[in-house]
């Protein structure tokens, strides 16, 4: 794409990604279905996926778009990546926290990210080479360069019934070796605080592209790092995601380590 097709595919995406959230600050707490045994979804999800797809269809046709909730395009190199409400299970019991999140992945490199919190009216945007912006302001990852003054969110993955243990035991690992440990159910919001300062690092594993495309991007343009818990590329076909401020990621991969004893 040139420099005016990604004007034009960033104002789209802009655009969706504030119609979606407007929809959904609008139905906060509405009812939701099963897709697993905790996955949820609403008609909220698939109402704002319809919104972002069209608008990013129409602004861009050539460009096939990999979903949540409708699915698409899982191997080619250029697609844009949504994840229309990331966050369902906060949005369902009208917890406030949850995003729209939005990523165009060009010939296999990630070239915009977007994520959007509607219930604080935030929106993070990154464009590869050109730095994180935070409602048009540019802000940054945090200083902290020592883990014991760290900040660290993660999540639980959808079997976390039937592997309880093995997630509570990096959850103590945190606890034991950082100032604090967060958990709060929206994977875009967690790499979205990474990238401006207010969380020093998160990871995750089990997850999907749509869940970390965009935010790995802001936490790299907000002048972090962002690779596999086991210090490798991310791979955005199966995540495991370490994303920090850039000064504490080794050592935080060196403390997960002995405690990510099953790969997958």
């Amino acid at each position: 794409m040139t420099e005016a097709q990604l004007d034009v595919a960033q104002a789209a995406a802009r655009a969706a990604a504030l119609a979606a959230g407007a929809l959904q600050r609008q139905h906060l707490g509405a009812p939701a279905t099963h897709k697993g045994e905790v996955d949820l979804v609403t008609a909220i999800d698939l109402e704002s996926e319809r919104i972002i797809r069209a608008a990013l269809t129409a602004a861009t046709p050539e460009v096939p778009i990999l979903a949540e909730e409708g699915g698409g395009a899982w191997s080619s190199p250029t697609r844009w990546i949504v994840d229309p409400l990331d966050g369902t299970t906060n949005f369902v019991h009208g917890l406030p926290h949850f995003a729209v999140s939005i990523a165009l992945q060009i010939d296999g490199e990630l070239a915009l990210g977007l994520v959007y919190d509607p219930c604080r009216d935030e929106l993070f945007e990154a464009r590869r080479g050109a730095g994180l912006t935070l409602n048009g302001r540019p802000v940054g990852v945090s200083a902290r360069d020592s883990l014991n003054d760290c900040l660290i969110a993660s999540g639980f993955p959808y079997d976390r019934r039937q592997r309880a243990a093995f997630y509570l035991g990096l959850v103590r690992v945190i606890l034991e070796h950082t100032q604090g440990f967060r958990r709060a159910g929206a994977a875009a919001l967690d790499l979205a605080w990474v990238a401006c300062g207010r969380l020093d690092a998160y990871f995750e594993i089990g997850l999907s592209p749509w869940d970390v495309a965009a935010g790995a991007l802001l936490v790299t343009e907000g002048g972090g790092r962002v690779s596999e818990t086991e210090l490798g590329p991310l791979r955005l076909d199966k995540p495991r995601i370490l994303a920090s401020n850039g000064r504490v990621h080794e050592a935080l991969a060196a403390l997960l380590a002995p405690h990510l004893d099953d790969p997958r």
